[in-house]
C-alpha cells in the first residue's frame, strides 16, 4: 500500500543524570569527590533508504523515543552514551517541523540522514565542581532533556517523467506498456489512486523514471479528487508527458481538458509550467481520433508544444514519443541541475526562534515567563533538591542578568516567575 504523509512525534533520548560520589579507600580519610558524569541521550536520525516507497510503516507507529544515557558512578565512571534511533524513509522524503511548517531537510538520494531531534547531554558529577574554595561540592546535575517535536514526513516521488491528464485517459496503459509496471487499469474515474513508477527503456540500456500521476481534476490544487496529493509528485520530475484521449470519447473538447491540468498545475505552483512539456495524444488508433489529431496538432504545435500521435494499446508511436522524451531527460541532466540536488548534499533549512545563549521574558497577568535555550536548559539540570545545586542555579542566573531585566519589567514580590516546567515565587535577592 502506497503511503506518501504522515505526522509523527518524535523525542530524543535524555542524558544521564551526574553522579555524586566521593572516594572511599582504606588509608584516605579525607577522600575527594568521584562523581562521574552521565551519558548523553540517544538522537533521532531520518535516513532516505532506496529499499523503500512508502510511509506506510510510520501509519500505525506515530511515537518515537530513543533511549536516554546511563547515569554517572562512583570513581568517575561515566555513563554510557545511548545509541542513536534511526528511522528509515523513502528517498524523495521531505521533512518538516509540523509546528511552523519550516523543511528540516530534503532527502533526496539513498543515505542522506538529518539529526530530526537531538539527544540530551549528561549532566555533570560532582567531581566536575571542585574548585580551590569548593573542595566537596556535594551536588550534580541532571541530564539534559531530550529534543521532542512533531514533524510531517511527506514523500515526493523522484522521477524523470511524469503522466499528467485528466482520468481515463490512457495514462496507466501507457505506463504498463512502456515499462514493466503493473498499474491498476479500468474504465473509471480515479482507478489510479496512487503513483506508480516504471523504468522506460529506450535503446541500447539508455532509460529513465517515469511515473504515473493519479488523474487531475479541475480544483486540484485546492485539494479537489486528492489532488494535493497528487500535485506533489509532479515537483521533483524534469519533463512531463500530457496524455490527452484524441478520440474525444471521454471528453468533447480535448483542448480544454489541456488548459484545466495546465491551469491546476499553475496554480499549485507556476514553477510547473516551465517544465518541458511533450503532448501525447493517445487512442490514435480510433478513427475519431484520426479526425480530431490534425486540429490539436494545429492548435498545440502553435502553442509551442511537440506533439506525438500514440495509441497505447495498440503500441503506435511509442518508440518515437520515448526516444525524443529521453532525449530531453539527458539534455536536462547534462546541463541543469534541479535545486533540491544541487551540490548533491542534502538540504536542509532549520530554524530557531529562541537563540543559544539568551533569554525573553514576556508577561502574562502576574506570571513572567522566561524563555531561552541556555535557561531552560539550566533548569533542566539543576536539582532543586539540593541546596547547594540552587545555589548554583541562583549564581548563574544571576550572572545572566535575569533579575535585573525583571526588575525593569515591573516584577514584585510574591509574583510567579516560570522557567520550562518550574514556577517560584519572586523576592528580593531571591537570585
Amino acid at each position: 500500500m502506497f503511503f506518501d504523509e504522515v505526522k509523527i512525534y518524535i523525542n530524543g533520548g535524555d542524558g544521564g543524570n551526574g553522579a555524586v560520589a566521593f572516594r572511599r579507600e582504606k588509608y584516605v580519610p579525607f577522600g575527594g569527590p568521584s562523581g562521574g558524569d552521565g551519558g548523553h541521550g540517544g538522537n533521532i536520525i531520518i535516513q532516505a533508504d532506496s529499499n523503500l516507497n512508502t510511509l506506510l510503516d510510520y501509519k500505525y507507529k506515530r511515537h518515537y523515543r530513543a533511549k536516554r544515557g546511563e547515569h554517572g558512578g562512583g570513581n568517575n565512571k561515566r555513563g554510557r552514551n545511548a545509541s542513536d534511533l534511526i528511522l528509515k524513509v523513502p528517498v524523495g522524503t521531505i521533512v518538516k517541523d509540523a509546528n511552523t511548517g519550516d523543511i528540516i531537510a530534503d532527502l533526496v538520494k539513498h543515505g542522506d540522514e538529518v539529526i530530526a531531534a537531538r539527544g540530551g547531554r549528561g549532566g555533570k558529577g560532582n567531581a566536575r565542581f571542585t574548585s580551590p574554595t569548593r573542595q566537596a561540592p556535594n551536588f550534580a546535575e541532571n541530564g539534559e532533556p531530550g529534543e521532542e517535536r512533531w514533524i510531517i514526513l511527506e514523500l515526493k516521488l523522484i522521477a524523470d517523467v511524469g503522466l499528467i491528464g485528466l482520468p481515463n485517459v490512457g495514462k496507466s496503459t501507457l505506463l504498463s506498456v512502456m515499462t514493466q509496471a503493473k498499474p491498476k487499469i479500468a474504465d473509471y474515474p480515479f482507478t489510479t489512486l496512487t503513483p506508480n513508477l516504471g523504468v522506460v527503456g529506450v535503446d541500447d540500456g539508455k532509460s529513465f523514471v517515469m511515473a504515473d500521476i493519479p488523474g487531475l481534476i479541475s480544483g486540484a490544487h485546492e485539494g479537489a479528487g486528492l489532488g494535493h496529493q497528487f500535485l506533489r509528485h509532479v515537483e521533483r520530475t524534469k519533463v512531463l508527458i500530457h496524455v490527452l484521449d484524441g478520440s474525444g470519447l471521454e471528453s468533447e473538447d480535448p483542448i480544454e481538458d489541456f488548459e484545466i491540468i495546465n491551469n491546476e498545475l499553475k496554480q499549485y505552483n507556476e514553477k510547473l509550467l516551465n517544465k518541458p512539456q511533450v503532448v501525447a495524444v493517445n487512442k490514435i488508433d480510433l478513427p475519431s481520433a484520426k479526425q480530431n489529431y490534425k486540429r490539436l496538432e494545429r492548435v498545440l504545435t502553435e502553442k509551442g508544444y511537440t506533439v506525438f500521435p500514440i495509441s497505447a494499446t495498440a503500441k503506435i508511436g511509442l518508440t518515437e514519443l520515448k526516444r525524443h522524451v529521453y532525449q530531453i531527460v539527458e539534455t536536462i541532466k547534462l546541463n541543469e541541475y534541479e535545486e533540491s540536488y544541487k551540490d548533491e548534499e542534502v538540504k536542509i533549512v532549520k530554524k530557531s526562534s529562541k537563540k543559544e545563549g539568551s533569554f525573553y521574558i514576556k508577561k502574562e497577568g502576574n506570571v513572567f515567563v522566561i524563555e531561552g535555550q541556555r535557561i531552560e536548559r539550566l533548569v533542566a539540570m539543576t536539582n532543586f533538591n539540593n541546596e547547594d545545586s540552587i545555589r548554583r542555579f541562583q549564581r548563574i542566573i544571576e550572572r545572566m542578568g535575569v533579575e535585573k531585566k525583571l526588575r525593569e519589567l515591573g516584577i514584585r514580590e510574591g509574583n510567579i516567575v516560570k522557567i520550562g516546567t518550574i514556577e517560584f515565587e519572586y523576592y528580593e535577592n531571591i537570585f
